[in-house]
């Protein structure tokens, strides 16, 4: 019996022995001051929380650490968390979100090598960035490297507790650059994997302006993201300049309507729109302009054919040079108009479909061929000036807007075409209205007989054009002449 029990006491020994051995090699594990431990929660108490660390020993980290920024405290027994080993004794592991002054100079080195975030405090700024305190240590943190976004204002940083990256340690710890962009970057890399993954064309966001460029802006959708709204996609009116539509810092509705890889792997390229973001304006174009309506509009610019004029945001039209005058031809539309000028114009045309609408300035300001057959009677006499002569006769300007012609042949049977043909454009001549045809816009003209411009006071001598030689001294004799016969 004894025998039995020996045996079995034996067995039990050998039992025990394995089982501590098993736990010894247990508390071995080799977990170092600087590793990263994950694992869960599995105790939450007044002023400290335990994590599970896959040893024999729990982890602690003290519960200030994990609160949001709204001062809460988010986690629940089961939850996992990514922490690192601060400090390790024979019965606790120390963890912390980041290495603090706990620790020494040793393990900012390791923090540099293995890229093991940093507790510091922004203490002043410096040319170029921050004096930032580690571990009682003095470093440096470029003004680039603070933040994601750009830094509007450094002071606000002085005094704040981050995390950092060491980016630089030299000399034993006596240069040391930190970066809490590097930190950022690494916590948001995952929330910019799945932003990445939703990204497409038609998502709407708001987004910051961070950047103004000659052809566009670049506007950040995601903390390190940014995209980029061209000139063209930053209103539905025409833009001169991006900074006229939009400035650094303004939060602005955008939506996606393109998506490419970039240079780099992960990197996309990204094409933002605001105005895509707003209604169409062609879309009831119909509703808001009625042809034959008379609205005001600015030139927005000037081509060879035309002057493109916006009559709402988003809406131009286009007012063909021909469209552009009724007295005067119109050779360059920079001779009616300029870009900026505001002018009123008729709706003559609305295409939705093709998203053209013909304007005109002459219909707006009335055709002066309506006054026509009140102003002008076949046989009147009337001044007028010389504009331009062409080898079928001289087209002389009666008022703005109406021009007749003199045929050559009339011009070759007056009693002195010398006269006439030395005249030049700009000078005055007396002419008498022959035939009218308002429908084809066309006057018939004729010189004025004698007897015809005994009345026309711009015979006059000495005025250049003013008269015709001696045609002017026959006609004040026989005006001399006449006037005596009728003397009673």
């Amino acid at each position: 019996m004894s025998d039995e029990i020996d045996e079995q006491g034996g067995g039990d020994e050998e039992s025990f022995a394995e089982m501590f051995e098993a736990y010894a090699s247990g508390m071995d594990d080799d977990i170092q001051v600087g590793d990263r431990i994950t694992g869960p929660i599995i105790a939450i108490g007044k002023d400290a929380v335990f994590l599970d660390t896959g040893t024999k020993i729990d982890g602690v980290v003290e519960k200030d650490e994990l609160l949001d920024e709204n001062g809460d405290f988010p986690h629940q027994v089961g939850d996992v968390l990514d922490l690192y080993v601060v400090s390790r004794s024979g019965n606790e592991i120390k963890l912390s979100r980041a290495l603090s002054g706990a620790v020494g100079v040793h393990a900012l080195r390791d923090a540099f090598e293995r890229g093991i975030p940093v507790e510091g405090k922004v203490k002043g700024q410096c040319k170029g960035g921050f004096n930032v305190e580690v571990m009682h240590r003095r470093a440096f943190c470029p003004v680039s490297q603070m933040d994601i976004r750009y830094v509007d204002e450094p002071e606000s940083h002085v005094g704040a507790t981050y995390q950092f990256h060491v980016i630089q340690f030299e000399g034993n710890g006596r240069n040391i650059v930190v970066s809490r962009r590097a930190y950022l970057d690494k916590e948001l890399e995952e929330e910019r994997k799945e932003f990445l993954q939703v990204l497409a064309p038609g998502l709407r966001l708001e987004g910051r302006v961070t950047k103004i460029m000659p052809y566009g802006a670049f506007v950040e959708v995601f903390p390190g993201i940014e995209g980029m709204v061209h000139i063209s996609e930053l209103s539905w009116s025409r833009v001169k300049k991006p900074q006229d539509a939009v400035n650094p810092g303004d939060l602005i509705p955008v939506q996606v309507i393109g998506v490419q890889e970039g240079n780099r792997p992960g990197q996309k390229k990204i094409s933002l729109s605001i105005k895509m973001t707003q209604e169409d304006p062609w879309a009831r174009v119909k509703e808001t302009f009625q042809e034959g309506g008379k609205v005001t509009g600015t030139v927005t610019r000037c081509a060879p054919f035309g002057a493109f004029v916006e009559i709402a945001p988003g809406i131009e039209g286009l007012v063909h040079i021909s469209e552009m005058s009724y007295t005067k031809r119109v050779l360059r539309p920079e001779e009616v108009v300029s870009t900026g000028d505001t002018v009123s114009v008729m709706i003559k045309e609305i295409d939705p479909e093709r998203r053209r609408i013909s304007l005109s300035i002459k219909e707006a300001q009335g055709d002066p061929w309506l006054e026509v057959p009140e102003k002008f009677k076949p046989g009147q006499v009337v001044s007028g000036t010389l504009e331009k002569k062409e080898k079928f006769g001289y087209f002389v300007n009666l008022e703005p807007g109406i021009t007749g012609l003199l045929p050559l042949s009339r011009v070759r049977r007056a009693p002195e075409p010398a006269a006439l043909e030395n005249l030049a454009p700009g000078d005055a001549l007396a002419v008498v209205i022959e035939e009218i045809d308002t429908a084809e816009r066309k006057i018939t003209l004729n010189v004025a007989r004698e007897s015809e411009a005994a009345d026309w006071k711009s015979f006059t001598p000495g005025k250049r054009g003013m008269g015709l030689g001696s045609l002017g001294e026959k006609l004040r004799e026989a005006m001399d002449e006449k006037n005596g016969n009728e003397d009673p």
